[in-house]
């Protein structure tokens, strides 16, 4: 199903920011979408706009009960799926030692198990189907990490490797997967969907203090535009043999060049000692 008219959409986190510039372009376009949040308050507008194709449902991702209720639900309303979209998160500014318990599990609750709780429950209609497209949405942050972003990032790292053998998974069944790495976009993120940890430590002030100042400073000034980054998705699952990883933004492009020439560079420092660890033939 190539026509964008005709897609149907499932998309996680579309209160806000990408979710919601997502779902408002793909209803645009005409597909049926699948909206969901953990309240559906802000799709009064969205629904009364296009009431036969906004399909709003209430939705933890971190219940996977709720999740494949959820789901049930959608596939008796439409009868198919076609792109599966997780970007439901939550960012979290804190050094390692800094970050709560519970912050740390609801970091990788929502994230990590919230989108595998999804595409668990979205794989047997894929399969049955043989056709379909999961994104997921991950972040600069799992190209290189940064001080403050250690549990926010390892979550999104942790994404991209269940997504890269889920991907070798079911390509032969005919389901795409793709990875979006945003860079600094215009949303909400920083400003509201950014935890604290409730007590700093001094010592990290010059890491984890220098990248949450420079954050606060950049919040509302990201090159990054939402609707275009909507854009770029959207013709990405029109694609008929889309990329498993795409960078949005020139931050997100240029970070992932730098990174790949500086680890190549850095692998061949440490050939020769990897190549000693083999048995003598």
């Amino acid at each position: 199903m190539n026509d964008p008219q005709k897609k149907v959409w499932f998309i996680t986190g579309c209160s806000s920011g990408f979710g919601r510039a997502l779902a408002e372009r793909a209803l645009a376009t005409g597909a049926t979408v699948a909206v969901t949040a953990r309240s559906i308050e802000s799709f009064v507008g969205l629904k009364a706009q296009y009431p036969s194709t906004c399909l709003p449902h209430v939705l933890d991702v971190v219940d996977p009960l709720r999740v494949q209720d959820v789901i049930r639900s959608v596939l008796a309303q439409t009868g198919r799926l076609d792109v599966v979209v997780n970007n439901a998160g939550y960012g979290l500014l804190a050094s390692l030692e800094e970050s709560t318990e519970l912050q740390l599990r609801r970091n990788f609750d929502t994230m990590v198990f919230g989108a595998v709780h999804v595409m668990r429950a979205v794989l047997p209609a894929l399969r049955a189907q043989r056709s379909g497209h999961i994104v997921n949405i991950s972040a600069a942050a799992a190209i290189s990490n940064y001080a403050g972003f250690s549990i926010y990032g390892g979550a999104k790292s942790a994404l991209e490797g269940i997504s890269e053998g889920l991907a070798a998974e079911v390509k032969p069944l005919g389901i795409k997967l793709t990875l979006v790495q945003p860079g600094p976009f215009r949303t909400d993120f920083i400003s509201r969907s950014l935890e604290e940890p409730p007590s700093a430590i001094a010592d990290y002030s010059g890491t984890v203090g220098k990248f949450s100042a420079f954050l606060r400073k950049m919040d509302g000034h990201q090159p990054g535009d939402p609707a275009k980054a909507a854009a770029a998705i959207i013709r990405l699952v029109e694609m008929e043999n889309p990329p498993f990883r795409v960078a949005l933004g020139k931050y997100a492009s240029e970070k992932v060049d730098r990174v790949l020439k500086a680890r190549l560079r850095e692998a061949e420092t440490v050939k020769e000692l990897g190549f000693g660890t083999e048995y003598k033939s």
